[in-house]
């Protein structure tokens, strides 16, 4: 432990960005998870609806700065190609 009130102070400051950065990349990996549950039913009005919940969620986490632009740009293509491969088949 810190024996420096600023340390301390730095260290629970951490703590609060780390957990709120793992809540938000949390929430990516489940949307995307429920997309690939949809496209693999067949579900277009779902996967329409999870698609723009990941999308959201995936913005949101790169705004927050817990995902780099370019990791949230794969990701949405991605989230796309998904998608459209239930238009494909």
């Amino acid at each position: 432990m810190a024996n420096i009130e600023s340390q301390r102070k730095r260290n629970k400051r951490s703590e609060r960005e780390r957990l709120e950065n793992r809540r938000l990349t949390s929430k990516v990996k489940t949307y995307f998870r429920r997309l690939e549950t949809a496209v693999a039913d067949g579900d277009a009005s779902a996967a329409d609806a999870d698609h723009l919940e990941l999308i959201s969620a995936i913005d949101r986490a790169v705004g927050r700065g817990a995902l780099h632009a370019n990791t949230g740009s794969r990701r949405k293509a991605r989230a796309a190609r998904t998608r459209n491969s239930l238009s494909a088949s």
